[in-house]
């Protein structure tokens, strides 16, 4: 079972806080402004683009322009992905784990 370069990069993506408070953000599906997300964050509108091109490089969110406006949203896509790359590893270490418990006698 191999991660993947595209999960690789959603991970990376992820392990920034900034980037993950983002994606927490725009969890319940609403598109925001830059200066939305700037809002309350503790950091300029500038540090806020470069986190948002970090994750839509990811594949994590998408931007639409209206206007001179760019306005973003979650893809959750990657997210379920994720999601289930997670699961199967879960259930590679519950059968790893089982095959164990057997070998000692303990099932």
């Amino acid at each position: 079972m191999s991660i993947g370069t595209g999960r690789s990069d959603v991970f990376s993506a992820l392990g920034d806080p900034t980037r993950l408070a983002i994606v927490e953000r725009l969890s319940d599906g609403q598109s925001r402004s830059i200066s939305e997300l700037a809002l309350g964050a503790g950091m300029s509108r500038q540090a806020v683009t470069k986190h948002l091109r970090a994750l839509e490089t990811a594949g994590l969110v998408a931007n639409d322009r209206i206007g001179r406006e760019s306005r973003y949203t979650l893809d959750p896509r990657k997210l379920d992905d994720l999601a289930s790359y997670l699961q199967s590893v879960s259930r590679h270490w519950d059968e790893a784990i089982s095959r164990l418990k057997a070998f000692l006698g303990e099932d």
